[in-house]
């Protein structure tokens, strides 16, 4: 029996010679998941002034020396600054000025006294507190002085990062371009979803809108996506005008033994080259790797569960080589089964699962062709070749999804 070559084989293969596709400039607002391209530095000192964390009062501390309620100290005030606005003048002894959260702080004060302190007067405000030099005060650049890193290259940004950028001024961000991607569904017995009614001896188009979803969900959307029936020239002529403007194309159908796998045909008449075909793990085996002007077309099972698995398995591997995106990489993990696995078989095996707390349950139904038993799933358990079945309470490899 031909298995095929080992996964991590295919994976390599696949990797081989990628590179990330380049750098793009993103506006800030768009750049929420994406990788950072390179190091990006402060411009600027942030917060950019000495500012007040609260609304109160400007003073200097020596002026509320041993104040009290029964002995405050009674400050003139010479000004009132809101946030957003400059300081206008600088503070002398025995004066206050009133300011607001976030206002600027003017030069003489070494302190705010909070409103709920003073008997909020005007024009002589009395302080019931005795403060010390700086309490209450943000000092200029506090957060980053400029010039400081604030990100390194290759960092994925989530709305922090994206948070501590506007802080600093960037409307724009260098992040590693992803690839554009294509799908290309095969076979005669595919229609689209909504024909009505459905023909006798057709199946509605899964495959197409399943890995658009999952190519979404990954940050890759929208893909292109076509159908072709099952035909070699057709299919040829689908990918070539797919490629010439996508860095990446997806097929599924047409990658098996029968003659209607039309892929073995079309890939020649469209002038790939064939990399690899079979990978030894199920579901999924036929698949299919090719390059053409080294833009590399994955084939995948037509079968749904074996077109997500193998997606996950291999093509997560290529958009991660192509975007230099190493968070895509599936994440493996070791847990507990929960349900017992029955079957056994020579080939490694992929079986959905759904994990929880180190746990992983199975649901019923593991035929590559269904996919509601999939609905839920969070991982891949890895079942090694030749192994027994496997009971509950038995520790397994996962992959999360």
């Amino acid at each position: 029996m031909v298995t095929g070559i080992p996964l991590e084989q295919a994976v390599e293969l696949l990797r081989e010679g990628r590179s990330p596709l380049g750098i793009q400039r993103l506006p800030l607002g768009e750049a929420l998941g994406r990788t950072l391209a390179e190091e990006l530095t402060a411009p600027m000192d942030q917060p950019p002034f000495d500012r007040s964390p609260l609304d109160g009062y400007a003073i200097r501390a020596a002026d509320t020396a041993g104040a009290s309620r029964e002995h405050p100290a009674r400050l003139r005030v010479a000004d009132t600054v809101y946030a957003g606005e400059p300081a206008a003048r600088a503070l002398g002894p025995g004066e206050a000025v009133r300011v607001t959260t976030g206002a600027m702080l003017p030069p003489g004060c070494d302190c705010v006294v909070r409103q709920e302190d003073t008997d909020r007067g005007c024009p002589v405000v009395s302080v019931f507190a005795s403060l010390s030099p700086f309490q209450n005060y943000v000092n200029r650049g506090e957060d980053f002085a400029a010039g400081a890193a604030l990100l390194p290259a290759g960092i994925r940004l989530d709305g922090a990062a994206v948070g501590l950028l506007a802080s600093a001024g960037f409307s724009a961000v260098p992040v590693r371009r992803r690839p554009s991607v294509a799908l290309l569904c095969t076979g005669d017995e595919v229609v689209p979803p909504g024909t009505r009614p459905l023909p006798a001896g057709k199946i509605y188009d899964a495959n197409g809108l399943l890995l658009s979803a999952r190519l979404g969900e990954l940050g890759f959307g929208p893909a292109t996506a076509e159908r072709v029936g099952d035909d070699p020239a057709r299919a040829a002529a689908a990918m070539a005008r797919l490629l010439e403007n996508h860095d990446v194309l997806f097929t599924t159908g047409g990658v098996s033994v029968g003659e209607r796998d039309i892929l073995h045909q079309a890939l020649p008449l469209l002038g790939a080259e064939r990399v690899f075909w079979r990978v030894a793990l199920k579901p999924g085996s036929p698949a299919l790797f090719s390059k053409y002007y080294g833009k590399p077309i994955l084939s995948l099972s037509g079968n749904p569960f074996a077109a997500a698995a193998t997606f996950e398995l291999l093509g997560r591997p290529l958009l991660s080589a192509l975007s230099g995106e190493p968070h895509l990489l599936p994440r493996r993990l070791r847990a507990v089964l929960d349900t017992p696995f029955p079957k056994s078989g020579p080939l490694r095996r992929f079986v959905r699962g759904r994990y929880q707390d180190g746990r992983v349950a199975l649901p019923e139904g593991h035929s590559s062709g269904q996919l509601a038993s999939l609905v839920g799933c969070s991982c891949l358990v890895d079942v090694p070749a030749d192994s027994g079945p496997l009971a509950a309470g038995q520790a397994v490899d996962i992959l999360l999804l």
